[in-house]
């Protein structure tokens, strides 16, 4: 009878032999080789970015004056937190706040629901008329804020301004009268509204062009199954398209904050004087402190601007927080 050999067990003292353990490997030397390509770019952006920073917070806690600037005068002194506690309890720096942001709100609002319609109705349309206008839109989105705003001024100065003298041909019944001599930029809410209207005609190109190139990528499968089930062109942007370009958005939203905060060069040419604190927004604000004002109080001027940087760095805070939560939950 053939016998079956089997093959030969360990024995119980005989052990596999492990692989070697991260320990005992050999570990890989860090280089100091990338660190130093890039330190010369980290040494220029704390040169252009950080330090004027740090110049400015330092000169908010300081009484930093145009006689400190002079020979043979000593240096600006430290006054702590004056400048500020000066702005908390100074009732035109807090009219001057609301004023911005009640500005800067119907600026943001008009120019996001303007480019977002201005964009659906783009993506209707034939590839080369939708091309077409958003040429013609991106000049004006590319016009000098000064040329625009000298535009605007001259549409809107009295006796021969082009608004005015339409306006003073309507009826009356309509529009009432004495309009040729009206000036649009003494009282803070015509001056704001031609403002708002200069803002928006700048800004919401830039909009309509961006969310015409996001509907590009958002497949019309989505949009036929909605059809399917019987959801309107409303439902279909609110449960397809907003929901699909929600990032765009939102980065569109935090940039037009962001940009209509610092508002100055068309406020600078509407206004044309300083004279009138009514229509003052934080970045007039800061300039007729810093450097209008008899003598320039730059300590002032700072303050101002450390306070409207944290509330930029707020805004844009905010947009990180939701872009990370967002990526968190895909």
């Amino acid at each position: 009878m053939a016998h079956t050999v089997e093959p030969a067990k360990p024995r119980g003292d005989e052990e596999a032999v492990a692989p070697a353990s991260d320990e005992t490997a050999p570990r890989r030397r860090r280089t100091p080789a990338p660190y130093l390509l890039i330190t010369p770019a980290l040494i220029l952006l704390a040169v252009v970015l950080l330090w004027p920073i740090v110049q400015m917070v330092w000169y908010s806690l300081t009484s930093f004056t145009t006689r400190n600037l002079l020979p043979n005068q000593p240096g600006p002194e430290w006054n702590g937190f004056a400048h500020y506690q000066q702005l908390l309890t100074d009732p035109t720096f807090w009219t001057i706040l609301r004023n911005t942001v009640v500005v800067c709100v119907l600026m943001v609002g008009i120019t996001m629901v303007l480019g977002t319609l201005v964009g659906l109705l783009l993506h209707k349309m034939p590839k080369w008329f939708a091309g077409f206008v958003s040429i013609g839109m991106m000049l004006a989105w590319a016009t000098p804020a000064l040329s625009a705003s000298l535009v605007f001024r001259w549409l809107f100065l009295p006796e021969r301004g082009l608004v005015n003298v339409v306006l003073d041909r309507m009826p009356d019944w309509l529009v009432g009268s004495g309009w040729l001599e009206y000036n649009w930029f003494l009282e803070p809410g015509s001056l704001f509204s031609v403002l708002i209207m200069v803002i928006v005609w700048q800004s919401f190109p830039f909009v309509a062009v961006s969310v015409l190139a996001g509907l590009k990528s958002i497949p019309n499968e989505l949009y036929e199954a909605a059809r399917m089930d019987g959801a309107s062109a409303w439902k279909a942007f609110w449960n397809v398209t907003f929901p699909m370009l929600r990032p765009l958005f939102a980065l569109l939203l935090v940039l037009q904050i962001i940009w209509d905060l610092r508002v100055f060069t068309q406020l600078y040419i509407l206004a044309n004087s300083f004279q009138n604190q009514d229509v003052y927004l934080l970045s007039y604000y800061i300039y007729q402190q810093g450097f209008s004002a008899s003598p320039a109080n730059y300590g002032m001027g700072s303050a101002i601007a450390v306070v409207m940087t944290v509330m930029i760095l707020g805004v844009t805070a905010y947009y990180l927080r939701i872009m990370i939560r967002q990526g968190e939950t895909r």
